[in-house]
């Protein structure tokens, strides 16, 4: 798995307010929008292309649109909902697909129990959305779920990562062939005996949508 910590002035900026405990949740969906935008941009930058003819007002030249199949935007349930309106910003013309996991707080495993996708996901780029890599049980189920049916391209873009979480990642899809990219905002110090990032930002679902 590559590892492209996405280095800005700007991205740290809206993380540290993320991270502020007093940001009240309509700001925190605000800032988490704009963050994804800006993750968007990196993560996006070997998406497919195929050439395009136009004519400008000047003269005819060839220019580029999103290759076929089109990507899949793939948010992780619940926490990954806030960050879709970020990342189809940035790609308007491509499909969505659902996936709901949940974490046991026991074992920290990750079981799927929601599936809105494509049975076949032949020759698709996938975009997975997450705003925590902490334990990365979640991540490692989703990537393979995808691999399964047939994506032979994913990133991974996440708000955050601890640097146990990314180790387990790259041990626990070591085997899959598709490439895999991880695009993260930060990668923070470590994970507490509850699984939970160091400093991290707290629960993000929880800071997005309220404790349910």
């Amino acid at each position: 798995m590559r590892v492209h910590l996405a280095d800005h002035p700007l991205i740290a900026h809206k993380l540290t307010y993320l991270r502020d405990k007093r940001t009240d949740t309509p700001t925190f969906r605000r800032l988490a929008d704009e963050l994804v935008t800006l993750l968007a941009y990196e993560a996006t930058r070997e998406v497919r292309v195929s050439p395009f003819e136009i004519e400008t007002p000047v003269a005819p030249t060839t220019g580029i649109h999103l290759a076929s199949p089109k990507p899949l935007v793939v948010p992780i349930l619940r926490a990954g909902l806030g960050m879709l309106d970020g990342m189809m910003r940035m790609l308007p013309t491509a499909e969505v697909g659902f996936l709901g996991m949940v974490r046991n707080e026991e074992t920290l495993e990750a079981r799927t129990y929601a599936n809105r996708l494509p049975d076949d996901l032949s020759k698709r780029q996938c975009y997975v959305l997450d705003p925590m890599l902490a334990t990365g049980g979640t991540l490692i189920a989703a990537i393979r779920y995808l691999v399964e049916r047939g994506a032979d391209d994913i990133t991974a873009i996440t708000l955050l990562s601890a640097p146990e979480g990314i180790e387990k990642v790259q041990a626990g899809l070591a085997d899959v062939e598709p490439p895999i990219t991880l695009v993260t905002g930060a990668i923070d110090e470590r994970l507490n005996e509850q699984g939970y990032i160091v400093p991290g930002l707290g629960d993000a679902g929880d800071r997005l949508y309220g404790i349910v």
